[in-house]
């Protein structure tokens, strides 16, 4: 396939019919006769973005895995936020979870299998973390599957090639502006030269196998189920998918070849987490379903830099229902204006948000970063902490809270506004969770949107924003 923009309704017309059963009944019935429980770490809150009623948390303490695997939950997520970290950091929070996640295991007898949650358009620290949680759990599993399709925000896998949308258009992930982050970019699209580049030549590309959209869709479950069954051990493979029913009918061949006594350790985005669940699709919460007051202003904070997240602020600053707070990125990296840029962020949200006006509290849209990656992780977390000062300073509490961006929602749930355990409630657009903060947090039983920074159409943030309003 080439590795130019291509039509998507053109290529997605040429595969070939997708496999005629559904899997998804056979799955859940697989699942309940296994009783095992699914663990997903999440490198940032997005991946709750295609699942509900499921817990997440901030915390993964030994006594807190205990508690969580006792209840009655098919699934829960652990918030890493690894992406926002050094890889040396990533590796010692990986292998710690993974530790305590096997003795939590052992002291329940609950069986877990684990995903390693992460960007669909290829961001993160990879291989490394993978590497140090399969360590953490002392285990040599049969192959590393992944599986970075998402579905609900356009992105597909292809004869090796990861695709992402732009309109009705699909482009190679390694041509997108994705592939250019400062701390995580790359220039494979084909996923069997990624891992080689991103492992360093450690694994070539030809010793990476594959399971292909016409394995899933012309020889269904047991061609899968064979495929993997033939893995060599501690090899790597690539899972191409175009749909949901790709994903469950790989699904089911694969839990057919962990019946058989196979072990894997899943790198995925966002749509597998729900498919190997076992869940069906939820439909798209509305405001009325989240049963928002309508007395008060919202908050919205962006700290996304990408160039998708700048055009839908910009389309939303066309709207006159919002108050817009800028923050100037260099002030919050400079030791000698960041107080005061901080105090004067909280005192004009503080105003407008006691006036019940919606208020976006946002960066500037420059792009600030160094050489290294370390240099750019640093700068991001200084930006972070910025917004966390932020959110803690503001008084009011807001109708509902939106955060633009995977590590901004992170860092604001968990140090601006306290979290240690919330529930994913579903989604209010395809692609965007809604969390309700638990008892502990600061705002206890508020709503917060995880809005991801790759993900939405120009309007998509408008029509968040509407939704959401206190006219539903």
């Amino acid at each position: 396939m080439t590795q130019k923009r291509i039509s998507r309704d053109q290529v997605l017309s040429d595969l070939p019919p997708e496999w005629p059963e559904d899997a998804l009944a056979n799955i859940q019935g697989q699942l309940q006769t296994r009783a095992t429980k699914v663990v997903v770490l999440d490198d940032d809150p997005t991946g709750t973005q295609t699942v509900h009623d499921l817990p997440v948390l901030t915390q993964w303490s030994l006594e807190a895995l205990i508690e969580e695997l006792r209840d009655r939950s098919p699934a829960f997520f652990l918030l890493t936020n690894s992406r926002s970290v050094t890889l040396e950091d990533a590796r010692a929070m990986n292998f710690e979870i993974g530790r305590n996640l096997k003795e939590a295991s052992r002291v329940t007898g609950q069986k877990t299998v684990v995903i390693s949650r992460s960007d669909s358009t290829l961001r993160g620290h990879f291989p490394g973390e993978v590497e140090a949680l399969s360590e953490g759990l002392g285990e040599r599993f049969d192959a590393w599957l992944v599986i970075p399709a998402f579905m609900e925000g356009g992105r597909y896998t292809i004869d090796d090639i990861h695709y992402v949308s732009e309109g009705n258009f699909l482009v190679p992930a390694g041509k997108t502006e994705f592939a250019r982050d400062p701390a995580f970019g790359y220039k494979a699209s084909n996923l069997r030269e990624w891992v080689e580049e991103k492992t360093s030549g450690r694994i070539l590309s030809k010793a990476v196998a594959s399971v292909s959209i016409a394995d899933i869709r012309r020889g269904g479950p047991e061609r899968v189920a064979a495929l993997l069954s033939d893995l060599k051990k501690c090899s790597v493979c690539i899972v191409n998918a175009a749909s949901d029913r790709d994903l469950e009918t790989f699904t089911k061949g694969l839990l057919l070849a962990e019946a058989s006594g196979k072990r894997f350790l899943y790198r995925t985005a966002a749509s597998f987490v729900r498919v190997r669940a076992g869940m069906h699709p939820k439909p798209i919460l509305t405001g009325s379903d989240l049963g928002l007051s309508k007395a008060g202003g919202a908050l919205i904070v962006v700290g996304s830099y990408v160039p998708r997240t700048t055009s839908q602020l910009n389309a939303l600053r066309k709207q006159n229902r919002v108050v817009w707070v800028e923050v100037d990125v260099k002030a919050l990296l400079d030791d000698n204006r960041r107080l005061e840029a901080v105090k004067d962020a909280v005192e004009r949200t503080n105003r407008a948000l006691h006036q019940e006006r919606d208020t976006a509290v946002f960066t500037t849209r420059e792009v600030t970063s160094g050489k290294e990656i370390e240099t750019n992780l640093s700068i991001g977390k200084k930006i972070s902490e910025g917004l966390v000062s932020i959110v803690k300073g503001v008084s009011t509490r807001p109708r509902y809270i939106l955060a633009k961006g995977g590590i901004t929602s992170s860092v604001i749930a968990t140090h601006g506004l306290g979290v240690k355990r919330a529930m994913v409630l579903g989604q209010v657009v395809p692609g965007v969770p809604v969390w309700q903060l638990g008892p502990e947090s600061r705002h206890p039983g508020l709503i917060y949107i995880v809005f991801p920074g790759n993900v939405g159409e120009l309007q998509a943030l408008v029509e968040v924003v509407k939704k959401m309003g206190p006219d539903l």
